[in-house]
């Protein structure tokens, strides 16, 4: 079996765009009787197991391409 590592990719919407799921876990954080919460943004975590010699670049290129929608999210790779 080759070796493989883990790999974590954060998406997340960009500041100033607007995320409805973020505002609606908010309110209802709110009528539970969390007070205090002042915003929410709400994301998404893919892990990816790939061959140990994948680069950092070629991971980028999956998130450009495929994994995250770049006009609106940004993304952070922990390898």
């Amino acid at each position: 079996m080759a070796a493989t590592k883990d790999v974590r990719i954060t998406v997340m919407l960009k500041d100033g765009v607007l995320d409805p799921q973020g505002e609606a876990v908010r309110h209802a954080l709110g009528a539970m009787g969390f007070d205090g919460v002042e915003g929410v943004r709400q994301g998404k975590v893919i892990e990816l197991r790939v061959a140990e010699d994948t680069s950092e670049a070629a991971v980028r290129d999956m998130c450009e391409r495929l994994l995250a929608n770049t006009v609106i999210e940004s993304y952070r790779i922990e390898m």
